[in-house]
């Protein structure tokens, strides 16, 4: 049993006192001007030392709801609705439900009553130069950006804009490296996930097929949705074939990287990507007669998976959110398939400061919050999102709702991670390498004279 003096107990005893008074302060019990009670008053009260009091007390004069006024006191200085100040946060409309990021900001407002959120939707495009005007105008303060986005910035000398960060000790060291610019970390790492494979338990085990693990490859799971499909009921395997967020994973596992010769060619030449090409194309045939295969909604996946239409389905931790309440699918992840090289596709969205932003402090402020272990502790507890904070991702306890058994599956296959930037095409290269791939998986096409056409195109976007 933990003694009375220890640390635990009065960081709860100080978490207690400054509850209460930003409660006080927040719902004008404690009116602006007026002062608090004694140190000595607080001390014996909570229990506390003078110095825990002190520390409590410098937790609100962060927050701006109290002065210290030497040799006089403590002296409440909440402001009034007109003297607040707005953050406007640039966010991907994904994380209310990925992040479950609106309690958060609640939370947030409710300890900053001079800080007000204003919610900015990103565009859907995540290129820089979609994003670089919302920084250069100062239209956001704080804004979410994803790894592919983080890159196309770098690429395109926008990282400058940002505020350089401090690198935090207990966030993934892979992540603060996928945030990072010429060694400077410019975005704090936010929430992450790999791409996974998730499968219907059930259906498995009826049609006594085994559980995936790490050793299986594409030709294992060719061989195991087969014998999972039902004629006129489900299919074995199914996803989204055209999402930006999943074919590329076939690229980074054929092990090829598109280096550029000093011309800015690129050589399409070796049997990785040959065998990447026909994998997808073995793939899209198996899928070609399945009802809203050509939606081009990244959701369908999912939706049909947990309506016991699909036995397995590439997805991601970020996706199973909208169905975390449910309760009818039991299911379980397990890592992708493997091809020339054992890789999966990593997705993570960072915070970043706009560095013309009149409003840094404040920004700052909410983007500490929303790194604080309480919160990433909620994005843990109330999500199935993976927080960037170690200590609160790889927490465990009582769970509130349904969670795959291996959910810390993520932890052994991080050596697999890669992001998109490792393939050294920028979005729009990937989204060109899609486009003109599709005559060759329709068979209207050569390997030959799309690895031509292919290398050709590449090349002349160099030159732009």
């Amino acid at each position: 049993m933990e003694e009375k003096s220890g640390r635990k107990y009065f960081r709860e005893r100080m978490d207690s006192m400054v509850r209460t008074i930003r409660e006080e302060i927040r719902t004008g019990k404690l009116k602006d001007g007026d002062f608090l009670p004694s140190e000595k008053t607080y001390a014996k009260s909570y229990d506390l030392s003078n110095k825990s009091v002190r520390q409590g007390l410098d937790i609100l004069v962060a927050e701006r709801l109290v002065e210290k006024i030497p040799r006089v006191g403590n002296k409440v200085v909440r402001p009034s609705s007109e003297a607040r100040t707005t953050v406007r946060l640039g966010y991907y409309t994904s994380l209310l439900e990925q992040a479950a990021l609106e309690p958060l900001l609640e939370q947030f407002q409710e300890r900053h009553p001079d800080i007000r959120v204003e919610l900015v939707p990103l565009p859907s495009s995540h290129t820089a130069q979609a994003l670089r005007p919302l920084l250069c105008d100062g239209h956001i303060d704080l804004l979410t950006l994803s790894a592919p986005g983080f890159a196309d910035l770098a690429e395109n000398g926008g990282t400058e804009e940002l505020e350089t960060l401090t690198p935090d000790p207990q966030v993934y060291k892979f992540l603060t490296e996928t945030m990072s610019d010429n060694g400077e970390l410019k975005a704090q790492p936010f929430v992450f996930s790999p791409l996974i494979l998730c499968y219907n338990r059930a259906h498995l085990r009826k049609m006594d097929v085994p559980e995936p693990d790490s050793g299986w490859s594409w030709d294992d799971l060719f061989e195991y949705s087969s014998r999972l499909n039902v004629d006129n009921e489900r299919i074995g395997f199914y996803f989204h074939f055209p999402s930006y967020n999943r074919w590329p994973v076939f690229l980074l596992q054929s092990g090829m990287t598109f280096r550029r010769d000093e011309e800015g060619r690129i050589g399409l030449e070796g049997d990785g990507l040959r065998n990447v090409l026909r994998i997808c194309q073995r793939l899209i045939a198996r899928q070609s007669g399945f009802p809203l295969l050509l939606s081009e909604r990244e959701a369908d996946a999912e939706k049909l998976f947990f309506a016991g239409k699909v036995s397995m389905i590439m997805t991601t931790y970020y996706s199973l959110n909208a169905y975390r309440q449910q309760t009818n699918v039991k299911y379980d992840i397990a890592p992708l398939p493997f091809g020339s090289e054992n890789r999966t596709l990593l997705l993570a969205i960072g915070l970043a400061v706009n560095r013309m932003s009149e409003r840094k402090d404040s920004a700052k402020l909410l983007l500490d919050f929303l790194m604080s272990y309480r919160s990433q502790l909620a994005i843990r507890q109330a999500t199935l999102s993976i927080p960037s904070l170690k200590p609160a991702a790889e927490w465990t306890g009582y769970e509130k709702m349904y969670r795959p058994s291996r959910f810390h599956l993520y932890r052994e296959i991080i050596p697999t991670f890669a992001p998109h930037s490792r393939l050294k095409l920028s979005i729009e290269e990937l989204q060109l390498f899609q486009r003109e791939a599709r005559l060759y998986w329709s068979g209207l096409e050569t390997e030959e004279a799309l690895l031509e056409r292919l290398g050709s195109m590449l090349s002349r976007t160099a030159d732009r």
